[in-house]
């Protein structure tokens, strides 16, 4: 298996994303194609005494470099030659079974949809993070913020899609599906939510999908469902209150241990299990968020991805690339579509 990794994207690039890929190579066995300035990347090895790259490692020169600041419509004719561009040019033409860049999240999605191309059938991509839950598992939340403003129909596909994503990725034989509401009821939420209700409803009574009806927000991080539909204005809510509470517990356990010499001994006795807590919520051993929707594996690191969180998204791509999941998603969309005619 090959990954394409943008060595150029993040703050910390190219660096990082050099680090990390050649971790990635030893510790997975990965193929991986280095897209960026080549003599930048040169520079880093030389700078940590690396002579050569591991076997399956290589360097494809790109000698510019998306920035944050650019408009992603225009990225692909203005930036032809950047890393980000090169990659998802060379993943699109087959040198390649997943994609992985810290840049721009704007300009990622844009070029990811026009040159490696959605799944027939899907009218958007969307952003898929896997959150911990307090069931043991995980939480796919779709959208997380690709697509602000979205349709009954787009809610409907994220379901279709997370479903699949969660079965092939996350291994759950029948994923719960909930759609974000403000309460459990049929009757509760927008326009959008109760058509949005509606559509998946009838995907569940066609059997394409195991949809359990409204979930609130405080329900999601406490594992009521596998995967939670939604727009991506409502679930870059939910994900960034989720990070702040867990950022915000983190900081009040860090008071708690250091009132006294009483708490730090109890520190000591409890660190294995409040460093397994951290390590469960550190972004960083998640790697990064697919775009899910797209025909090939795309995955969207962290801006401030380290050599860790680099790692673990070259990790996260191979696992992507072997969940597979575009056939199956087309032969979905076209039996509800048959179903419906």
């Amino acid at each position: 298996m090959k990954i394409i990794l943008d060595a150029m994207g993040g703050d910390l690039a190219p660096e990082a994303a050099v680090l990390g890929a050649i971790a990635a190579a030893k510790d997975f066995g990965a193929q991986i194609t280095l897209v960026g300035r080549g003599e930048e990347i040169l520079t880093v090895m030389k700078k940590h005494g690396i002579q050569d790259l591991p076997d399956g490692m290589e360097i494809a020169h790109a000698d510019d470099v998306v920035d944050m600041h650019d408009d992603p419509a225009t990225v692909i004719h203005k930036r032809k030659n950047s890393s980000m561009v090169v990659g998802l040019k060379m993943l699109a033409d087959g040198q390649g079974d997943a994609f992985v860049s810290a840049g721009s999240t704007g300009a990622l999605l844009t070029g990811a949809t026009l040159l490696v191309k959605r799944v027939k059938g899907i009218r958007r991509a969307a952003m898929g993070p896997a959150m911990p839950n307090k069931a043991g598992g995980k939480t796919v939340i779709l959208d997380c913020g690709a697509n602000a403003e979205c349709t009954p129909e787009f809610l409907l596909q994220f379901g279709l899609v997370g479903s699949l994503y969660a079965k092939r990725y996350l291994g759950v034989d029948d994923p719960k599906i909930g759609l974000l509401n403000i309460g459990t009821e049929d009757s509760k939420g927008t326009d959008l939510q109760k058509q949005a209700h509606a559509l998946l409803q009838s995907a569940a009574d066609q059997g394409l999908i195991n949809f359990v009806g409204n979930v609130e927000a405080r329900d999601v991080p406490l594992g009521a469902v596998d995967v939670v539909v939604c727009d991506g204005f409502s679930g870059n809510v939910l994900l960034k209150s989720i990070e702040g509470t867990a950022m915000f517990m983190g900081s009040q356990l860090k008071k708690m241990f250091n009132k006294n010499i009483f708490t730090r001994i109890g520190y000591v006795f409890s660190k294995s299990g409040v460093n397994d807590i951290k390590k469960l919520l550190d972004y960083r051993e998640i790697g990064g968020t697919p775009f899910l929707g797209i025909r090939k594996a795309v995955i969207k690191a962290h801006g401030s991805s380290d050599e860790i969180a680099f790692r673990n998204a070259i990790g996260q791509a191979m696992d992507a690339a072997n969940s597979n999941i575009a056939q199956e998603l087309e032969a979905m969309l076209a039996q509800i579509k048959e179903n419906n005619q």
